[in-house]
């Protein structure tokens, strides 16, 4: 019963799929085109290893790309149409997060690592700096200068 209602919505929905456009036929208005071409790289396929949709050759990637194609034909903005992906598929889809509470971490522990590295370094310098031996006493000199001249003869 469930695989013929599933094949029946399929003969369906064959129509819509074929009338979709194609995310390779190209606008006619070369701006259009343009503006197609650089949403598809500010968003992510969410299935690809962070791949942009431009990238993506998976078919959700070719969704993706079908809904720019048709929210741009609506006169939707490019805010618009980056609100409307990220409203339906998360902050993950964008390939550059947005600054929040969230993703505080995302963006800041490049951060906490870059001074963290360079506090360990600077510890690091001021023991090595700690263990150095200071300049020796005259007498320590003299020493030395006898123990030298006796391994010289």
């Amino acid at each position: 019963m469930m695989r013929a209602l599933i094949a029946c919505l399929a003969l369906l929905l064959s129509p819509v799929a074929l009338a979709a456009p194609s995310p390779d036929e190209a606008y006619t208005d070369a701006a259009m085109e343009r503006r197609a071409r650089g949403l598809y790289t500010q968003l992510r396929c969410v299935v690809c290893q962070s791949q942009s949709i431009d990238e993506s050759n998976a078919s959700l990637a070719q969704d993706m790309r079908i809904v720019v194609r048709e929210r741009l034909a609506a006169g939707d903005s490019d805010a618009e149409i980056l609100a409307y992906m990220q409203a339906r598929y998360g902050d993950y889809v964008l390939m550059l997060p947005p600054f929040q509470a969230n993703t505080l971490v995302l963006w800041g522990l490049p951060f906490f690592i870059l001074l963290a590295g360079g506090g360990l370094i600077i510890v690091y310098v001021r023991r090595q700096a700690r263990g150095l031996p200071e300049a020796l006493t005259p007498e320590e000199e003299a020493g030395l200068a006898a123990l030298m001249d006796e391994e010289g003869q």
